[in-house]
């Protein structure tokens, strides 16, 4: 197999959420099309009682998977813990992401490899934290396909893992303003155009909990990059945005910058 730890292939989602770390199904001899590889790594213990681990997915040549805000088409990681034990709160730390074409869509994700750092707090302080996950993610090369593994974590290690360092370093940095924003009602939602005070950006992202949102679209004027998205709720219909709520990512070719919220201009 060619696995880097324990992965097993499941028929069935139902069956993946039905079983524990002690009763686990059969292994399949095969990975998904486009996988060539998966592991939870071991990690260490960080200073403060916190498992530092990290998904590691290693993809064919052509191969993509996606971030946590992919887009219009694309199939962000989503983790079942049940069957981990002492699992408190799970932190994911994006690394930055690239623009990716798949099928004539484009999208924000990872192409050859993917490591994705995960920070556990342990429900029990005094215990130890064993960590055994369903993980559902999306594959793309000129098709997009769902994928499911199982994964259970080896023992942490003693000392960091310079491969999670470096996803670590390579998260967007937290800004500490705020860019100013433009909110108004369209037929089935609301639009937000988000000001940036800088020459270019070759991709934003913006998001919103458990709204969709378009691609956004970029547009120069006066030195200000202008992104815009329409943000659609279930209803289809115009609904009360907090702008505060709203996560604005710009992303570079060597860094990204993540901004919590947007003051509404005027």
């Amino acid at each position: 197999m060619k696995s880097l730890a324990l992965v097993m292939i499941l028929a069935a989602p139902a069956l993946a959420h039905a079983q524990t770390a002690q009763s686990l199904p059969p292994v399949v001899d095969s990975l998904p099309p486009g996988l060539a590889g998966a592991a939870l790594l071991p990690g260490w213990i960080t200073p403060d009682g916190h498992r530092m681990t990290a998904l590691r997915l290693d993809l064919e040549p052509g191969w993509k998977t996606y971030w946590r805000s992919p887009g219009d088409a694309g199939i962000p990681p989503r983790f079942d813990w049940q069957g981990s034990g002492n699992v408190g709160q799970v932190v994911l730390h994006w690394p930055r992401p690239e623009a990716i074409e798949s099928g004539g869509e484009r999208t924000l994700g990872y192409h050859d490899q993917m490591i994705l750092p995960l920070e556990i707090a342990p429900a029990d302080p005094g215990q130890p934290v064993d960590l055994h996950a369903v993980v559902d993610f999306g594959l793309c090369d000129d098709i997009c396909v769902p994928a499911q593994v199982t994964l259970i974590a080896p023992a942490p290690q003693e000392s960091p893992d310079p491969l999670i360092q470096t996803a670590l370093a390579d998260v967007p940095q937290r800004a500490l303003d705020k860019p100013l924003c433009r909110i108004e009602e369209i037929s089935d939602g609301m639009r937000v155009t988000a000001l940036f005070p800088e020459a270019s950006a070759p991709e934003v992202a913006m998001e919103l909990p458990g709204i969709w949102v378009s691609q956004p679209e970029l547009a120069q004027q006066d030195g200000v990059l202008q992104a815009t998205a329409d943000f659609i709720s279930e209803t289809g219909k115009p609904f009360q945005l907090d702008p505060q709520k709203l996560v604005l990512t710009l992303i570079r070719p060597d860094s990204a910058t993540e901004y919590d919220g947007c003051d509404p201009q005027g």
